[in-house]
């Protein structure tokens, strides 16, 4: 057997050594050897012990059986001396047991059964220490006579009392005190106790040292006066009895009251039905009696009272009059006195019915397909613009301004801020001089506190706005064409795509999103998603060959719809979704997310090595697959994937359940991507198309969020700051594991260790299915945004758009040179605007000479602003006016005119209707009080004169032209007489529900407008706060610089260098010198000489001693030509210079680097 033994335990060292074939060293065999040997000794030394504590057990010996529990072969633990007896009670017992179940007297226990019984002697020893203790509390309870702590402690579960009832606690204390006393005797101080186990055995416990013992120990005496469990058992039962009792006939009180009321009820009843027999048996004699007596009685009194009355017929009828008179005014005074008490109720009860009235008539304007004329007529005055609407417009108009400047200040200031990343790269690179960098922090400094906005201002004097026909028409002009761009996206959509990649991002950014105000109120939001749908289907149609395309390539589109709405509003949005849950793995710092076999098996020889101090004799550099073969790298690896699980399950959770908070736009153009890859490839699949349409809503949109979220401002992060590496590592595999799931992607051979996360992706995917379908079921934008044809025409304020030089002059070339492929019909109007613009200006032309002169300003960045108008309108305001639009649109505003003060049910009854001199009057008050708030209202917010036009005609004269006009629209198929015109109702009531629903929007735009401006002034003040990081950087480095400046001396000026152009070609410095043969270079001196500002060097050159050329030579510039990888440069136009060549020498004679 041992032989055996010797041989297995062989075999599998050389299989876990994958030797196969190979032979065993010695040292493996005799540790193998040894090994065996080890296990068969400690196999004996159980079996010897497991034969003694049966022996014990035989000879009825409990110390010896103590004894050899307590041997070390047994592996026994928690063997403990005062359990002694019960030990050997219990296994005697058992081994008793076994010998009856197995029929053989000699039968022994096992080391297993011997343990179990070890363990069953130890909790019946708690058991009975806690029982006891339980009953010492409840006495000393009782002894302390507070009833409340004796109900606690009596539903103590050591003690296991049945049927405490806590309404019982005094019944209790007093029963048990009873008790007590009659047990107490005089000079009774014994504090051993007895207590009888279930088992029968007595259980001994000493009041004082609170330890028990199986054994009655000697010499001792029991206390008499101590309450056992079964007597205090006793006592509760007593009690709880009583109790129940009590409350039996408590609850059973209505049921004998019911029982006493029958049988009062039955008596009563008895004594009635005899009485009624009676009745019943006499009854037609009763009548008969009753009948003539009470006859003979009334004929009397009829008689005398008919005698009277003819006696007195005139004093009759007059005291009748008198009585009916005061009868009637008592009735009139106390209905006038009722009505004058309580005329509060009866104000409001009319005002609730008038309110509920209005409100009927109300939901019905809003929901009925064809609400009557009357329902119109009484909300008709909601279509006045009162003044608190010019004045919310004006306001709104004006923080759209400050928005659309705040944003362009911050992209001015980011724009500085990588300008002076960039010098300071190249004053680390190439050691430059830190004036240049001081200066451009002194620039930034300053466009931080004017806001950029002094700057750019046009000349009005000479520039586009100036007070000229011919430039007015030039700004008419841009107008036009900045409006037709604006509301005809097919333009801007074919300009996107003639445009290389590379220039279309920037396109974007300064000319369209500043063309749509950024989307700053609801009408730019609607034009821009308009133009990013045409685009979007434009580039489907046009470049997109297979749904697949839209996810392995780069689509222009979707590029630039997640950039605009990753930032800004969708920012905040980003941050609401993904901002709790980021914050929280950010706030675990002990959260170690890694997923890498190698990565792990390191980390953990890191640790032992770090923990011992010795070096492990484990390879470091192995493969995966062998990393994963030790046991300690799965139990770390399982971790790690438990914990990806939890961290990814959160931001699941987070993801699914905000679809909501996505920006509408982003979830309409992925609406607009599903639609139109669904149209253009019916033949795929619909899981490749949601596919596509996820990889827009998660990969592209949220996962940049996830893997940086310090880069979209999801956390908040100092000036310098960045995140672990080990947050941004758990990060990337959350991202990881979610863009699978997203995509439907499980994991492969590649990853072996991950394929158990398979069916976690499977059904991760499901949901995020079931997301991307919510998310795509949006409105449609003119539902979104309530806008429609004719939107712009009923507007109180003009579109204005912020829009600078250079930007201007940029759309108007590239319009120029793509027109024919924008708009190959040349009856197009967008070769109308273009015509009238003429020929290409130039940035000068456009600013007025005053500005252009003036050097320090960058005048392609100076700013304009352009009121945008449709050359194209066509609303005229003569008679003879065949426009449809036009004709509708001043139709329905005399319309609404005359039903505000002529009633009836239809339209033809209200203009049959003849005008009154008091409806005159007060019509004519209406449109002069209309008149003066529009002539207050500015220009830009004033509405189109085509709808004011006919305010002033007499009410009768509005009453002739409707009717007028309502036989042309029925001519031009708008109206029908047949309906009783209920089209150009169902019109008018439109605009009232627009018009309420555009006064809410415009409250919320306000709203949006004030948090998005405050969101830019946090950004401005992040950019102000990285600027001063970067300052205190410069500033740190003037300080080294400090010495080597002081050195030189203050008023000491520096010498001049003198070279030969033989000695610059000797070094390198100097290429050629254009049209001077190099024998001639000696006789050319270059005198190099330091300027007064840092950086600056006067460069002179001589032939022959005459002064021939001067140069001013900038250290930055060089240093940007060697950024830009220029390697030869001219000096004069006609000296080459190596420019690194010549920045080592600045460097080595003058700056001392």
């Amino acid at each position: 057997h041992l032989a055996a033994r010797y041989f297995d335990t062989l075999v599998k060292l050389q299989q876990v050594h994958g030797m196969a074939g190979a032979f065993l060293s010695w040292n493996d065999l005799q540790a193998t050897v040894s090994q065996v040997n080890a296990q068969v000794q400690e196999e004996t030394n159980q079996v010897l012990a497991v034969s003694l504590i049966n022996e014990a057990l035989e000879q009825n010996n409990p110390e010896k059986t103590l004894s050899s529990l307590l041997l070390p072969a047994a592996g026994l633990d928690d063997v403990s001396l005062p359990v002694a007896p019960r030990y050997h009670l219990l296994l005697v017992a058992a081994k008793k047991q076994k010998a009856q179940v197995t029929g053989d007297p000699g039968a022994v226990l096992w080391l297993e059964e011997i343990r179990q019984e070890v363990v069953r002697a130890n909790q019946d020893t708690n058991t009975a220490q806690r029982m006891a203790l339980g009953v010492a509390a409840i006495n000393q309870a009782i002894k302390e006579g507070k009833a409340a702590q004796t109900e606690r402690v009596l539903r103590n579960p050591s003690v296991g009392l049945r049927g405490v009832v806590p309404d019982c606690a005094d019944g209790y204390q007093q029963v048990l005190e009873d008790a007590m006393a009659k047990k107490r005797r005089p000079g009774d101080t014994a504090l051993w106790v007895q207590h009888d186990m279930k088992d029968g055995t007595a259980y001994y416990f000493h009041l004082q040292t609170f330890q028990g013992t199986w054994e009655r120990p000697p010499g001792c005496r029991l206390n008499t006066s101590h309450l056992t469990r079964e007597e205090i058992q006793l006592a509760v039962t007593k009690i709880t009895a009583a109790h129940d009792r009590q409350q039996l006939w408590k609850a059973n009180v209505g049921f004998i009251i019911r029982l006493q009321a029958r049988l009062r009820g039955f008596l009563v009843r008895q004594k009635f039905a005899e009485r009624s027999h009676f009745l019943r048996t006499w009854l037609p004699a009763i009548i008969k009696i009753q009948a003539h007596w009470r006859g003979y009685r009334q004929r009397k009194i009829y008689l005398e009272r008919l005698q009277y009355l003819k006696a007195n017929t005139n004093a009759v009828i007059k005291i009748q009059a008198w009585a009916r008179m005061w009868a009637a005014r008592r009735r009139y005074r106390r209905r006038l006195g009722y009505f004058q008490k309580n005329v509060n109720s009866i104000v409001k009860i009319q005002a609730f019915f008038r309110a509920r009235k209005a409100q009927d008539d109300y939901r019905m304007l809003v929901h009925a397909p064809h609400p009557p004329l009357s329902v119109v007529r009484r909300f008709a005055h909601l279509l006045n613009q009162s003044h608190q609407d010019f004045l919310a417009e004006a306001e709104l108009l004006k923080l759209q301004e400050e928005v659309v400047r705040k944003i362009r200040s911050n992209q001015q200031l980011e724009q500085d801020l990588n300008l002076m990343d960039i010098k300071i790269g190249l004053l680390v690179k190439n050691r430059i001089t830190l004036q240049e960098v001081v200066s451009h922090c002194k620039k930034l400094t300053k466009k931080n506190k004017e806001q950029l906005s002094d700057m750019m201002v046009l000349d009005k004097q000479k520039g586009l706005k100036s007070l000229s026909k011919e430039k007015r028409q030039k700004l008419e002009a841009y107008q036009h064409l900045f409006y037709l761009l604006q509301t005809q996206p097919i333009y801007l959509a074919k300009l996107i795509f003639q445009m290389p990649q590379n220039k279309t991002t920037k396109f974007m950014e300064s000319v369209i999103f500043s063309l749509y105000n950024y989307a700053s109120n609801r009408r730019e939001a609607y034009l821009l998603l308009q133009l990013f749908k045409t685009a979007l289907q434009e580039e489907i149609k046009s470049k997109v060959e297979q749904p697949q395309d839209m996810v392995t390539g780069n689509p222009t589109v979707v590029r630039l719809v997640v950039r605009f709405y990753r930032n800004g509003r969708g920012q905040s949005a980003l941050q609401e979704i993904l901002g709790k849950v980021i914050q929280d793995v950010l706030e675990d710092k002990m959260l170690s997310i890694h997923t890498d076999p190698v990565h792990l098996y390191k980390s953990w020889i890191n640790q032992t090595e770090a923990q011992t101090g010795q070096r492990s004799h484990l390879p470091y550099d192995i493969t995966p697959e062998q990393a994963l073969s030790h046991p300690e790298v799965q139990r770390r690896l399982d971790i790690s994937l438990r914990n990806l699980l939890a961290m990814t399950d959160k931001f699941l959770a987070a993801i699914i359940s905000s679809a909501d908070q996505i920006p509408y736009g982003m979830r309409y153009v992925a609406k607009v991507l599903k639609t139109t890859l669904a149209e253009k490839f019916p033949e795929a699949t619909e899981n490749e198309v949601y596919k596509v349409v996820g990889n827009l809503l998660y990969y592209r949109f949220l996962n940049p969020a996830v893997v940086a979220p310090d880069a979209f401002d999801i956390v908040a992060m100092a000036a310098g700051g960045a995140l672990a590496t080990p947050q941004r590592h758990a990060l990337g595999a959350v991202a990881q594991l979610l863009q699978h799931a997203a995509a439907g992607k499980a994991f492969s051979r590649e990853s072996q260790h991950l394929r158990v996360l398979n069916d976690y992706l499977e059904e991760t995917h499901l949901k995020f299915r079931r997301f991307i379908c919510r998310a795509c079921h949006v409105p449609e934008p003119e539902e979104r945004f309530a806008m429609d044809e004719y939107s712009d025409m009923v507007a109180v304020a003009k579109p204005v758009v912020y829009i600078t030089v250079g930007e201007l002059v940029n759309t108007h070339r590239l319009l120029l040179e793509h027109q024919d492929w924008i708009a190959p019909d040349h009856r197009d109007p967008l070769h109308e605007l273009l015509e009238d613009l003429g020929e290409l200006p130039t940035v000068p032309d456009l600013i007025g000479e005053n500005v252009a002169a003036d050097g320090n300003v960058d005048l392609s960045k100076l700013e304009v602003s352009l009121t945008l108008t449709n050359k194209f309108e066509g609303l005229e305001t003569d008679a003879d006016d065949t426009n449809a639009r036009s004709l509708l649109l001043s139709t329905k505003q005399m319309l609404a005119d005359i039903m505000q003060f002529h009633s009836g049910d239809s339209l033809k009854e209200i203009l049959s209707l003849s005008a009154s001199r008091e409806q005159e009057a007060a019509h004519k008050r209406l449109m002069c009080r209309r008149q003066a708030c529009e002539a207050q209202t500015p220009e830009s917010l004033r509405r189109h004169r085509s709808l004011t036009a006919h305010s002033l005609l007499p009410l009768a004269e509005k009453q002739r032209r409707v009717l007028r006009n309502l036989r042309r629209l029925e001519g031009l198929a708008l109206v029908s007489a047949s309906n009783g015109y209920q089209g150009l109702v169902d019109e008018l009531a439109k605009d009232i529900r627009n018009q309420r629903r555009h006064r809410q929007r415009r409250k919320a735009e306000l709203v949006k407008l004030q948090a998005t401006f405050q969101a830019l002034s946090t950004k401005t003040t992040f950019y102000e706060e990285q600027g001063d990081y970067y300052s205190q950087y410069i500033r740190a480095c003037l300080d080294h610089l400090a010495p080597s400046s002081k050195s030189s001396g203050k008023g000491k000026k520096q010498p001049s260098l003198h070279y030969t152009a033989a000695q610059l070609l000797e070094k390198g410095v100097l290429v050629e010198i254009e049209d001077l043969p190099t024998s001639h270079f000696r006789n050319v001196i270059f005198d190099i000489t330091p300027g007064d500002e840092a950086g600056k060097f006067e460069v002179n050159a001589k032939f022959l001693g005459v002064d021939m050329e001067r140069f001013q030579l900038h250290y930055q510039d060089l240093l940007q030509l060697q950024y830009e990888g220029v390697a030869v440069m001219k000096l004069f136009n006609k000296a080459k210079v190596n420019v690194n060549l010549l920045i080592f020498l600045l460097n080595k004679k003058f700056l001392r680097k």
